[in-house]
């Protein structure tokens, strides 16, 4: 599997240290990144991202490479409606936004451990499904980070399939943020397109943003 990515954010807003809205500067970030994923065995899938960034914020531009993610997953069990599998990954840092709330270039190398749950269900005349993820993230140069991210998703056909994503986190210190994106899915055969739009809801610490989401995927 390979995802080819484009993300735009735009804030101008910020969340305040009690999760109250204010007027901020003005902040744009433009994410490129191409996500890997190839099975190594029935149980074990090696998977990897780049990423590409650009943005400016207070008048001041930045561009350079994302950070780098690399590492393994492994199904802990798998039948023909459920899954569950377990990520352990390294991220090296890029020049670019190591962490949403993070100015461009902060922070160093990180270690990633997530795990991943999820089960379908026939609905009307469709397929309908849910996942969770939570994930630890332990970072040199920035605060550590609890993540929880949850996926509803409905297939009404072969062609389509609607998602809806929660993407929630939040530090040993101050930050945190919840983050809601809806989205849709054309397949082509082993091409798919998917286009979206994925906003903040929630916050402490950090941007109030919102943007689109374009993604092209290939299945091999």
């Amino acid at each position: 599997l390979a995802i080819l990515k484009y993300e735009r954010a735009e804030a101008d807003d910020a969340w305040d240290l009690d999760g109250r809205r204010y007027d901020w500067v003005e902040r744009t970030d433009e994410t490129a990144s191409l996500h890997l994923e190839h099975g190594l065995t029935r149980r074990i899938t090696l998977q990897g991202k780049l990423a590409w960034s650009r943005g400016e914020e207070a008048g001041v531009a930045y561009e350079g490479r994302g950070p780098t993610e690399l590492g393994l997953r492994y199904a802990l069990f798998r039948d023909e409606r459920m899954a569950v599998s377990l990520y352990v990954g390294a991220i090296a840092p890029g020049e670019g936004r190591n962490a949403g709330y993070a100015p461009p270039g902060a922070g160093e190398a990180a270690g990633e451990a997530r795990l991943l749950a999820g089960r379908s269900f026939a609905a009307a005349d469709g397929v309908l499904f849910v996942e969770a993820q939570a994930a630890r993230i332990g970072r040199a140069g920035l605060p550590d980070e609890t993540r929880i991210d949850l996926t509803v998703g409905y297939a009404p056909g072969a062609r389509w399939l609607l998602l809806g994503q929660t993407y929630a986190g939040w530090t040993d210190a101050e930050p945190s943020w919840v983050k809601v994106e809806v989205s849709a899915v054309r397949h082509f055969g082993d091409w798919s397109l998917q286009a979206g739009w994925r906003g903040s809801v929630a916050g402490k610490a950090g941007p109030v943003e919102d943007g689109p989401v374009l993604a092209l995927w290939r299945r091999f």
